[in-house]
């Protein structure tokens, strides 16, 4: 999948953090809210603007930081 059709990044929205185009949605958003144990249904249904590609293009974007070593270190939260 080419998540560059879905999502962009833009200074001027969300502090140019990467988000769902047409949307104020990014991606930090979306993985926090699986993280945080919601499922695809209840993103879709909680936001109807927001289709399955674009929960897929978050999965390539993140695939891609990851294999191109953007991402790289793993950090323990501060108990």
């Amino acid at each position: 999948m080419d998540w560059t059709q879905r999502i962009a990044s833009d200074k001027n929205v969300l502090l140019g953090k990467p988000v769902i185009k047409g949307t104020r949605l990014s991606v930090e958003f979306i993985l926090e809210r699986l993280a945080s144990e919601w499922t695809e249904d209840t993103l879709l249904s909680s936001y109807p603007h927001l289709k399955k590609e674009d929960l897929q293009a978050v999965f390539a974007y993140l695939n891609d930081c990851v294999r191109d070593g953007l991402i790289t270190e793993i950090r323990r939260k501060s108990a």
